[in-house]
């Protein structure tokens, strides 16, 4: 059994992250065990090391089917932020991740380039799909058209990105606010018109470009307090649905038109409640039942592109330094390659989640390292970081079995 080692946060704006070993991680109902190979980093990433944690918990769902084959290459949504479960952190050789947040990746998609997508993909699909979104129809690579058309406020950002695609799955039409420079690039996307953000006059022909079209509701992918108003103004003056959904954090009503509502929404939303109805979960609707046929037939567009910021656990403080220069870039790091184990990590046999305060909701792609099972391997605990009397690693991993 080869000894795992995690990147840990030990203090408040304690840099470089230490990377030492840590205990073994097995996977509980509903979830599986990777293999990383590359991992994206995200704004709130480097925002957690300098800022006070900020955690919070979230249900953990029942137990159901595995559909993802040993072996395979995957990508994922690793969820320590809203679990505060260290087994389900990011910057870790191994992680244990729910089975409704993976999908499979064909040979012709890289791991670097897959990095790119679970954060922007979660957050897109709880904006257009959940019950707080906008509640489209799940995305298909047939789609049946709804004869609406969505509003996409930064189409060529994460989310947007993705929210262009996922709309366009779910029959929609979209048009986006863009930089000029960038409208061949949501049209590729899939968008049918766009227009600029930067001009003065971007309300005025946001009306005229939906001038006989019927809104489903808008998406704000920016999250800002000037975005959110600009959205909403021009959401105000369309025919439709008057909602504005958004990443922002926190929002004043004040900043509503009249008759026009909003609501910020959660990328982790999607993983679903324990006593959800299955075929309203996000998730599942997602990243089992739509985007791995979708990635395979070449229907889905990985962006924006990964910048490569170094390799192995030791690279991950300069990656998240890079992320803090580069807001508008895609950091990725890379794993140290290894080919998996040829034996099997087993099952936990007590059905609950080990809570802890492992807060790094970063994404992760991977091999999946074990089969499940139904018994499970002794196994030693190693050390682990305190912080207010917690147990607090950043990452946790997984041992090799």
């Amino acid at each position: 059994m080869s000894i795992n080692y995690a990147a840990f946060l030990v203090g408040h704006k304690r840099k470089p992250l230490w990377v030492g070993e840590t205990e073994d991680r097995y996977p509980d109902e509903n979830e599986i065990v990777v293999k990383n190979a590359a991992v994206a980093i995200n704004q709130l990433d480097w925002k957690m090391q300098d800022m006070p944690w900020v955690m919070f918990k979230y249900p953990r769902r029942g137990q159901r089917r595995y559909p993802i084959p040993y072996g395979d290459r995957v990508l994922g949504h690793a969820l320590s932020f809203a679990t505060e479960d260290e087994r389900h952190a990011g910057f870790q050789n191994y992680t244990v991740l729910l089975s409704n947040m993976a999908s499979p990746i064909p040979p012709s998609l890289s791991f670097e380039s897959a990095a790119v997508l679970p954060l922007g993909l979660s957050t897109a699909s709880a904006a257009l799909f959940h019950e707080d979104g906008l509640m489209l129809p799940k995305p298909s690579l047939n789609p049946v058209k709804t004869s609406t058309t969505v509003l996409i406020w930064g189409g060529t950002s994460s989310v947007g990105s993705n929210a262009i695609q996922l709309a366009v799955a779910a029959g929609c039409d979209v048009i986006v606010t863009a930089s000029s420079k960038n409208f061949e690039a949501v049209k590729r996307l899939g968008a049918d018109w766009a227009v600029d953000y930067n001009d003065g006059s971007v309300i005025e022909k946001l009306k005229e470009a939906f001038r006989g079209r019927k809104l489903a509701g808008a998406l704000d992918t920016i999250g800002r307090e000037k975005t959110f108003k600009q959205t909403a103004e021009a959401v105000s003056q369309i025919d439709g649905v008057k909602t504005v959904v958004s990443t922002i954090d926190d929002f004043e009503d004040s900043w509503l038109p009249p008759g026009v509502t909003g609501n910020a929404i959660l990328a982790v939303s999607i993983r679903g409640l324990e006593d959800e109805d299955e075929k309203k979960n996000v998730g599942r609707m997602v990243y089992e039942d739509f985007l791995p046929d979708a990635l395979k037939a070449g229907k889905y567009r990985i962006a924006p592109d990964p910048l490569i910021a170094g390799k192995g656990l030791g690279a991950i403080q300069a990656a998240l330094e890079t992320s803090k220069r580069t807001p508008g870039k895609k950091v990725v790091m890379r794993f140290e390659q290894a080919s998996l184990s040829s034996r099997r990590l087993t099952w936990k046999q007590t059905p609950h989640l080990s809570v802890g305060t492992g807060y790094n909701p970063v994404l992760v792609i991977f091999n999946i390292s074990a089969k499940i099972n139904k018994q499970r391997n002794s196994y030693a605990q190693d050390h682990t970081f305190c912080h207010s009397g917690k147990s607090s690693p950043h990452i946790a991993v997984e041992r090799s079995i």
